[in-house]
C-alpha cells in the first residue's frame, strides 16, 4: 500500500513570516527547535483544525496525532461534550471579579476522585503547580533542599533547569540536590548526608524523559521513598502533569500503590483548556493558604466547566482501561512491522504513555529517519519524545498507523540495506 508523501510549503511561508516578528518563528516544545522534529523539513509547522484524534496542517495534510498537543488532548479534539460545557458558560461568565462558583465543584470533584487529594489549588500551567508544590515544601519544613531525579522535568521555572542555562543564576539551582531514578540506596545516602536539611523529594510517577528508554518504578519502591520521606519530614511530591488521568483516575500514585503529599495535575485535567491544580494532604492546607500565589486568569470559569466535564467524561468512558487497550494494541503492531522489515523497535513506558527507539543503530539516525517517513505519511509523532493515546483514537485509526508505519520503515531499509 503506498500513501501520498506531504508536502509543507505554507508551513514553511508562514514560519518565514513568524521569524521576523515571533523569536524563533514556533518557541518552546511546540517548535521545531526543541519540540524533537528531526528533520525539521519532514513535519508541518502549523495547524489548521482538528478533531477527534486528527489534525490537518495550513497545507490541508491530515494527520493520526500521537503527540495530543503533548499531552492535553485527552478525551479528543473538539470534543462534544467538553465544548458544550464551555459553550454554555461562555455565555454567562468566564473571567470576573469575584470566582465562579464552579471552582468550588471542581475542588469538590478532584477531592473525591483523587485518592491522595484533601483539597485542590487552581491555576493555569504544570510549571505553575510544581512551583506551588516547592514553594509549599520550604514553607512547611523550612528546609531549602530539592531532592531530583537526573533527566527530570518539572516545567521551565529557574529551579527546574541547570546552572549553565542561559537566565538561570547559580542561586536558583543551589538547594538542588540530584540522584537516579530507582536507586533507593542513592536515596537514602543524600538523606543521610543532608539530615534535617531537604523540604521535599520530586519525581515524576515513572521515568518518561526524553532521549531515553521510560523506567517504571521498581517493585517496591514508591513504598520504600514513602516510608522514608515520612520517616525523615520530607515532603513527597508527585508531578503528574504528564500522566495524571492516563494511568488511574484517582492518581498515579494510587496506580503505583502509595500516596503523595502533594500532586500536581494539568495536561489532561480539562482537554486543552487552561486550567492546572495541585492537590494536597490536609497536614499542608494551610500552609499553602499562607503563601501569596496567584494570577489573573486563574479562576477563570470556562476551564473549570471543562475540566468538570473532561474528568466526569474519563469516569464514563473508564479512559486508562482504554488507554491501555489502544497503547497495547498500537505497539505490539509497530513492533511487529519494524520486525518485518528487520528492525528491532524498543517501545518502554507505559501503554498509554509510550516512548519508541529503534535499538539497530546508536547514532539514532535510523529512528529519526523511520519517524520522518511516518509523519510524511500523516502520522504525527516525535523522535525523542513520550507519545500519548486520546479516547478518540479508533481501532481504525491504530490500523492505519501500523500500515503506515510498515511503509515508512519498508522506506528506511530500502534506504539503509542490510549489508
Amino acid at each position: 500500500m503506498s500513501f501520498k508523501i506531504n508536502k509543507y510549503p505554507q508551513s514553511r511561508a508562514l514560519f518565514e513570516r513568524a521569524e521576523k516578528v515571533i523569536p524563533s518563528g514556533v518557541y518552546g516544545h511546540l517548535g521545531p527547535a526543541e519540540g524533537c522534529m528531526i528533520p525539521v523539513s519532514a513535519y508541518p509547522l502549523f495547524c489548521q483544525k482538528a478533531k477527534g484524534s486528527h489534525f490537518w496542517d495550513v497545507d490541508g495534510n491530515e494527520f493520526i496525532d500521537y503527540m495530543c498537543a503533548y499531552g492535553p488532548n485527552v478525551l479528543g479534539y473538539c470534543d462534544e461534550d467538553v465544548d458544550a460545557a464551555v459553550a454554555a458558560q461562555m455565555k454567562i461568565s468566564n473571567c470576573t471579579t469575584s470566582p465562579p462558583g464552579l471552582m468550588v465543584d471542581l475542588a469538590e470533584l478532584l477531592v473525591d476522585t483523587v485518592a491522595s487529594a484533601d483539597w485542590a489549588f487552581f491555576a493555569k500551567n504544570g510549571g505553575d503547580t510544581t512551583t506551588l508544590a516547592i514553594m509549599t515544601a520550604r514553607a512547611a519544613t523550612h528546609r531549602k533542599k530539592i531532592i531530583f531525579i537526573n533527566g527530570f522535568y518539572h516545567g521551565v521555572a529557574p529551579w527546574t533547569q541547570k546552572v549553565d542555562y542561559p537566565g538561570v543564576l547559580e542561586e536558583d539551582v543551589a538547594n538542588n540536590l540530584y540522584i537516579d531514578w530507582n536507586d533507593f540506596d542513592a536515596l537514602e545516602k543524600v538523606v543521610a548526608e543532608n539530615e534535617g536539611e531537604i523540604a521535599a523529594y520530586i519525581a515524576t510517577p515513572y521515568m518518561h524523559g526524553n532521549f531515553i528508554d521510560n523506567q517504571l518504578p521498581a517493585e517496591g519502591y514508591w513504598q520504600k521513598v514513602r516510608k522514608l520521606c515520612t520517616e525523615k519530614g520530607i515532603v513527597l511530591i508527585v508531578d503528574d502533569v504528564r500522566c495524571g488521568w492516563r494511568l488511574d483516575l484517582k492518581g498515579s500514585d494510587h496506580f503505583y500503590g502509595f500516596e503523595a503529599d502533594l500532586i500536581c495535575f494539568c495536561k489532561a485535567l480539562a482537554n486543552g483548556w487552561s486550567v492546572s491544580a495541585l492537590c494536597g494532604k490536609d497536614s499542608l492546607k494551610n500552609v499553602v493558604s499562607g503563601i501569596t500565589y496567584t494570577g489573573s486568569y486563574w479562576m477563570s470559569a470556562v476551564p473549570f466547566a471543562a475540566a468538570i466535564a473532561c474528568i466526569n467524561k474519563m469516569k464514563a468512558l473508564d479512559a486508562p482501561a482504554l488507554f491501555r487497550k489502544r497503547g497495547t494494541m498500537l505497539t505490539d503492531g509497530l513492533k511487529a512491522a519494524a520486525a518485518n522489515n528487520g528492525f528491532n523497535l524498543v517501545v518502554s513506558g507505559e501503554p498509554a504513555l509510550f516512548y519508541l527507539r529503534l535499538a539497530d543503530d546508536n547514532s539514532l539516525m535510523l529512528h529519526q529517519q523511520w519517524i520522518a517517513e511516518c509523519v510524511k505519511r500523516g502520522v504525527f509523532m516525535t523522535n525523542h519524545h513520550n507519545h500519548f493515546i486520546n479516547a478518540a483514537l479508533s481501532e481504525e485509526d491504530v490500523k492505519k498507523t501500523i500500515e503506515i508505519a510498515e511503509d515508512a520503515f519498508k522506506a528506511v531499509r530500502k534506504n539503509n540495506p542490510v549489508a
